[in-house]
């Protein structure tokens, strides 16, 4: 590995520390990493996941043509897949359906969770994985080790790379926003002429029924993540005795990173540093590396196949605890016209009735909702039942669940959603108010949605655009006013986007209401939580969802973005405080007015 090895003198001149010595640490850090792919481990596991997975899945849909133009790729340059993230069972299924068309299996970035599982993490290093730490920032001999393994792969071309550039599963189903690391290491190649070309193929994975569904609500309300081990897989083998539905796996179109560099970068300043020594890459290449990541996950989402069941928890929860099943039927049909016409791409049964089609979709899902008397029960709601923090942290649960399934469509929603939220909170209809509203609502948004960076304005009349095809809105080159037949579907899209404008205006208020300097996101993320629970239990908000983890982080990191708090280093950790005029000047622009600051009922 020619980048590594000019790296142990450079750690020796920094540390002090003697050349052997060093050279050992580099031995054990390619022991703990390595991948060693073995045709016999790999048709054994083949044969086990065949069985597991016909025991889970009713099917697993691929898209043919995507495995052709994949199988192509992998002749002519380096791939790497990019799959989306929402299971354990991505990777696996990833390695499961190239073995089954007899393409190269990939080497895949796997968490150093999976290393510690006894038989399990030495029959996934045999099939492929290779382990990566979660965290070495500052320990550079192990960093350019890990990215001259990475690179060196990838300049062999034997076997595709994979890993998730969300560099996480997703707990709440929605996109994450992009890592740029590995990204970084598998462009730089490239980069340095060291490929002439390198394919990024884009993976969209979609289920109907996620198998981690539960333990991400829990982990979301702040109970820890259980730790993984082979004990844990055995007794996990009760879910086997589910019903997860059907799986969409889409191939999407490679992407050539010659043609996205062509024209925009100059790759001359690699050639003034030795291949084999690593550098810190310019602006320009970062900026580069960032747009091609955004690029990645919009196509991700793009290729996405929604279920009925994601159409019937968006609507359910804007309805709960309960809705008439008949009155359900009829929304999901609507809400189905509307979804294919912004676009999206729906798996829905052609040789079955709407109503059976709802039903099997609550059968699939019946430990989030069920069918009696004629109503879609979500929880009960015993009107004269007084509401305790137990019964709290049950229904967000059972919300928090149901949510993930409708965070499957809000990425292909959120530019009209946001036109509409715009159109409801700017001080005028002219089109100029609208767009400001619009763009701050996007900026205030940005770590819970995608979007490409420095689009704003495309945004926006993306949005207006689908609005109006819909006849939602009325637009002129002034003015942005919603029509009269648009209102409901208006007041849909404003609900489904609602938990997450009430979300952060609840941690605005936590904040606001006198929150002393100088605490952690540990102490954050507790207080808001706590400060969004007592809320609830006396009926000034319904809003479960601002009790989740993900939003309590994503409000915490928009407020530093948007300078309300300000951030500091210690040694082992980051320090936050307020800044009171930045509160003041954005309170307005959240909907709220102190003192007191309700939030606001949706009026259109």
């Amino acid at each position: 590995m020619a980048g590594a090895m000019g790296t142990p003198y450079l750690i020796n001149l920094e540390s002090g520390e003697s050349l052997d010595v060093i050279q050992d640490q580099a031995t054990e850090i390619l022991d703990e990493m390595g991948q060693n792919l073995t045709l016999a481990a790999i048709r054994m596991f083949a044969l086990t996941l065949s069985k597991i997975f016909k025991r889970l899945f009713q099917k697993v849909c691929v898209n043919e043509e995507g495995i052709q133009r994949l199988a192509q790729a992998i002749q002519e340059h380096p791939v790497v897949l990019l799959p989306s993230h929402r299971s354990y069972i991505d990777f696996l299924m990833m390695s499961y359906i190239l073995y089954t068309y007899d393409l190269a299996l990939p080497v895949i970035a796997a968490g150093m969770d999976f290393m510690g599982m006894k038989i399990v993490g030495e029959l996934l290093r045999m099939s492929g994985a290779f382990f990566m730490r979660r965290t070495f920032r500052g320990n550079k001999l192990y960093w350019a080790i890990f990215a001259e393994y990475v690179k060196t792969m990838l300049r062999n071309g034997y076997a595709p790379v994979e890993f998730f550039v969300e560099g996480q599963r997703s707990r709440t189903c929605k996109t994450l926003t992009p890592k740029f690391g590995l990204l970084s290491v598998v462009m730089e190649p490239f980069f340095k002429g060291e490929v002439f070309d390198t394919y990024l193929v884009p993976v969209s994975i979609s289920y109907e029924r996620v198998l981690e569904e539960s333990l991400y609500a829990y982990e979301l309300l702040g109970v820890p993540k259980p730790k993984e081990s082979t004990s844990g897989l055995i007794k996990a083998r009760k879910i086997l005795s589910d019903d997860f539905g059907s799986i969409h796996v889409f191939f999407g179109k490679p992407m050539s990173l010659r043609s996205l560099a062509s024209g925009r970068l100059n790759r001359s300043q690699y050639n003034l540093v030795p291949r084999h020594l690593s550098q810190r890459p310019s602006e320009e290449i970062q900026k580069f590396i960032s747009d091609v990541a955004y690029k990645v996950e919009l196509q991700q989402i793009a290729n996405m196949v929604l279920s009925p069941g994601v159409l019937i928890a968006a609507i359910l929860l804007q309805n709960f605890p309960s809705l008439n099943f008949s009155l359900l039927v009829d929304k999901t049909i609507w809400l189905k016209e509307l979804t294919e016409a912004f676009g999206g791409c729906l798996e829905w049964p052609d040789n079955m009735s709407a109503s059976k089609v709802v039903r099997a979709s609550i059968d699939l899902h019946s430990n989030i909702m069920k069918l009696a008397d004629g109503e879609v029960i979500l929880f009960e709601n015993k009107p004269n039942d007084i509401l305790t923090e137990d019964q709290v942290f049950i229904r967000a649960v059972t919300l928090l669940m149901c949510a993930s399934y409708r965070n499957q469509m809000v990425n292909m929603y959120v530019r009209p959603a946001l036109v509409v939220l715009a159109c409801k909170m700017a001080s005028s209809s002219s089109r100029d108010d609208v767009s400001s509203t619009f763009s701050f609502l996007r900026n205030l948004f940005s770590k819970e949605f995608i979007f490409f960076p420095g689009f704003e304005e495309k945004d926006f009349e993306e949005g207006s655009f689908l609005l109006s095809k819909c006849d939602i809105v009325h637009l002129t080159p002034l003015e942005i006013v919603i029509t009269k037949n648009g209102e409901g579907t208006a007041m849909f899209l404003f609900k489904m986007f609602q938990p997450f404008l009430e979300g952060y205006q609840l941690a605005f208020m936590y904040l606001a209401e006198g929150v002393t300097d100088g605490w952690t996101e540990k102490q954050y993320i507790s207080g808001v939580r706590s400060f969004v629970t007592q809320r609830i239990l006396t009926g000034a908000t319904q809003c479960y969802e601002a009790l989740s983890s993900d939003m309590q982080k994503n409000t915490l990191a928009s407020f530093v973005q948007l300078g309300i708090i300000k951030v500091r280093k210690s040694a082992d950790s980051a320090i936050f405080t307020v800044d009171k005029q930045a509160m003041a000047d954005v309170e307005g622009k959240l909907g709220l007015q102190m003192p007191g600051m309700k939030i606001p009922v949706a009026r259109l």
